[in-house]
């Protein structure tokens, strides 16, 4: 795993995108990268721990390039002061080994890219792997994969719809009192998170299901959208993405 100026002046132009097939070449030779290969693109919202940046492979055999600290370029995306870019070369095991290093290592906010096929393809990475990070919840630590967070990634990069959405499925809960109005939010995440279990929803928050049922049913009536439909079913899920990722409290 690399790191510095030399790395991030060869990484830039691909990770920028449109760079022609010559620089390409170039970049490959003097970063020894293969052109063709399985890669993946990191984002981090933070700086990068020392701990990532070390000479080698790593046990699953990826080797890294660190490309450096991003600026923000002032689009809705750019959440976090300072981005850090990494470019993998992946292992057997793929992206799902690289989130699970940067978690072991206290990395995070971060997103990692799908895999793509080649140098040439890595600024599209490094485009889905910053949409990724959008998905990460305001203050937190996660390492996410895009491919884990698709729905969200549409939402992230849409943000004049996801807040329309809020506003059309959530409007009259964000009308509540916050406490009345977390009650009502958590309740809904412990039941998705249960499977739909009204019983294990109840064990998970302390309380008896028929106020599980309760909340549940006033929640369906302030938004208008039944939890037994699956399109407004779709509908709570996505706005309370959508609140999820918000600056604002729930």
């Amino acid at each position: 795993m690399r790191r510095g100026t030399r790395y991030g002046a060869l990484l830039g132009p691909l990770l920028a995108g449109g760079a022609p097939p010559g620089m390409v070449t170039r970049a490959a030779r003097g970063l020894g990268l293969p052109e063709r290969g399985r890669y993946a693109v990191v984002v981090l919202g933070t700086p990068a721990p020392d701990a990532a940046v070390v000479a080698g492979p790593d046990v699953d055999g990826a080797r890294w390039w660190w490309g450096g600290g991003e600026g923000p370029p002032g689009g809705a995306e750019d959440r976090a002061e300072r981005r850090e870019v990494a470019v993998v070369l992946l292992g057997p095991a793929g992206p799902a080994r690289v989130a699970a290093r940067l978690r072991e290592l206290g990395a995070g906010p971060g997103g990692v890219s799908p895999v793509v096929g080649s140098l040439a393809e890595l600024g599209a990475a490094r485009r889905l792997a910053g949409t990724a990070l959008l998905t990460c919840e305001p203050g937190s630590r996660e390492i996410v994969r895009l491919d884990e967070r698709l729905p969200a990634a549409l939402l992230v990069s849409r943000p004049e719809l996801s807040t329309r959405l809020l506003a059309e499925v959530f409007g009259p809960l964000l009308t509540l009192v916050p406490a009345e109005r977390s009650l009502l939010v958590e309740t809904l995440e412990a039941w998705l998170e249960c499977g739909g279990s009204v019983g294990r929803a109840a064990t998970r928050l302390g309380c008896h299901r028929n106020t599980v049922f309760n909340r549940l049913r006033r929640l369906e009536r302030l938004t208008a959208r039944s939890l037994s439909r699956p399109r407004e079913l779709v509908d709570l899920v996505l706005a309370l993405d959508v609140l999820r990722l918000s600056s604002a409290p729930p």
